[in-house]
């Protein structure tokens, strides 16, 4: 009903709209707390290595023992204490081999069992994982967690130069501009933020036009959004022999896809400005953020990364992760299996920052679907996002006039589940465009065991 609301009003009530949801993002996720978190975290993260060790050892020794007394699932198999080292190093990595990992089914099939029970229930913000793989998954967490979250994030972005009341361009998934609309602006203001909000689906060759425009005529420091998206308004740039003149942006940060080569590329020569990656997730679990080498160093003060070796050579080693988040009271994820891999370096960082660091990680790669006018639109797992009825789905689409989506069904999926998925993909893609919903035992996966939310032989990657 919101939503629909929202569609109706005037332009100007639709800022206003953005501008108030703005306003109480930013009294959740800066607060004083956040604030604290990141002054304390930028020392740190100029420190030595000992001095992030001690930090996890300390946060994981009281993570454990409030989830052996307060967590149901963790107090039922009876966890050990942390482990007592007076070198830290040892202690961490002694502690998470006493502890079994989880998997995904697990949380899933039980997710209640991991909330902590002396939270009070007023203190407690519900979410949901992004459903990358087709699986979204409910999660609790405190607001001390989406601060602590942030702070990662605005480390990060204070490196590069951007402050919080920098003006931005966004491109996020969000529905800020109605698909019926055909005629620019295809953005909204959030003007408590200086945030510019662009829509990801009306990006058809004709009306990235006005894209290039609003970018050159536009206030901004920085840009943040998808990459697949930031690619395809980058490509529209250096077509139109437009690119945005160097220096006037201080960074561009990607998020929540894959960063591929292609991407980079185009991104750095459209916008002029150096890219600052990161790798997060929605269960408050792990950060990455970049470097000038092109790396991602783990964020160790808000989490732990291990990987399990798949492959190994001299200087990295490769395989699935294992994350243990530090911050989250609400609903620890202690040795949590991911679903992504990533390559480790053995060795320091060139770029001089202390800690662990990764070369990439791999699982968050999605194809583009092309609507029949010719929408570009990628990041489409947000149709799975509330769709707790579907167990696994994907999206394949072999020919521009429609697509087929793959679903595993959970017992409680019925004709009201299937309306409901049908209507998120029309929000997203306009009415024009075939649904074919098959129901299916499993989901076929790729080579190295996962497999992509949205794969398409139209769209591609993007490139």
């Amino acid at each position: 009903m919101k939503d629909a609301l929202y569609a109706r009003l005037p332009i100007g009530l639709q800022n206003l709209a953005c501008t108030f949801a703005g306003w109480r993002r930013a009294r959740a996720r800066f607060t004083p707390h956040f604030h604290r978190c990141l002054e304390e975290w930028e020392a740190s993260g100029t420190g030595s290595v000992e001095g992030l060790y001690r930090i996890q050892q300390r946060r994981l020794e009281r993570l454990v023992d409030r989830a052996r007394r307060y967590v149901p699932h963790y107090r039922r198999l009876d966890l050990p204490p942390a482990h007592v080292s007076r070198d830290p190093a040892e202690a961490v990595a002694r502690t998470l081999a006493s502890l079994p990992v989880l998997e995904k089914e697990s949380y899933r099939d039980h997710a209640e069992s991991f909330v902590a029970e002396d939270i009070p229930r007023r203190r407690l913000r519900r979410g949901r994982t992004s459903g990358t793989t087709g699986t979204a998954l409910p999660l609790w967490y405190t607001p001390e967690a989406l601060a602590e979250e942030y702070a990662t994030v605005w480390r990060l972005r204070r490196s590069l130069g951007v402050s919080l009341s920098d003006p931005h361009f966004s491109f996020g998934g969000q529905q800020i501009v109605p698909l019926r609309q055909q005629e620019p602006p295809f953005w909204r203001t959030n003007a408590h933020a200086g945030q510019t909000l662009f829509s990801l689906y009306h990006m058809s060759p004709e009306r990235l036009r006005a894209y290039v425009d609003a970018l050159h005529e536009l206030p901004a420091c920085y840009v943040q959004g998808y990459p697949s998206s930031l690619h395809l308004v980058g490509r529209a740039l250096l077509e139109a022999g437009r690119p945005l003149p160097k220096g006037r942006l201080k960074a561009v940060f990607p998020s929540s896809e894959s960063l591929l080569a292609f991407h980079r590329e185009t991104i750095e020569a459209a916008f002029g400005a150096p890219i600052g990656d990161r790798y997060g997730t929605s269960e408050f679990a792990v950060s990455m953020t970049g470097c000038p080498e092109g790396h991602l160093h783990v964020d160790m003060e808000f989490g732990i990364v291990e990987v399990e070796v798949a492959t190994e050579t001299d200087t990295t080693v490769e395989g699935p992760l294992l994350v243990t988040g530090l911050g989250n009271d609400a609903t620890p994820f202690l040795r949590y299996r991911i679903g992504d891999t990533g390559t480790r370096l053995k060795r320091p960082c060139p770029c001089g920052r202390p800690g662990d660091v990764f070369v990439d990680v791999d699982g968050r790669i999605e194809d583009v679907v092309v609507t029949p006018e010719g929408n570009a639109v990628g990041r489409l797992d947000h149709v799975f996002k509330d769709q707790l009825d579907v167990a696994e789905a994907q999206i394949l689409q072999e020919r521009r006039e429609g697509i087929r989506v793959l679903v595993v069904r959970r017992p409680s999926y019925g004709e009201a589940s299937e309306r409901g998925l049908v209507k998120e993909i029309r929000s997203r893609l306009g009415e024009r465009i075939e649904i074919a919903i098959e129901h299916v035992e499993a989901i076929p996966r790729e080579p190295n065991g996962k497999f992509r939310a949205v794969k398409s032989s139209v769209g591609g990657h993007g490139e």
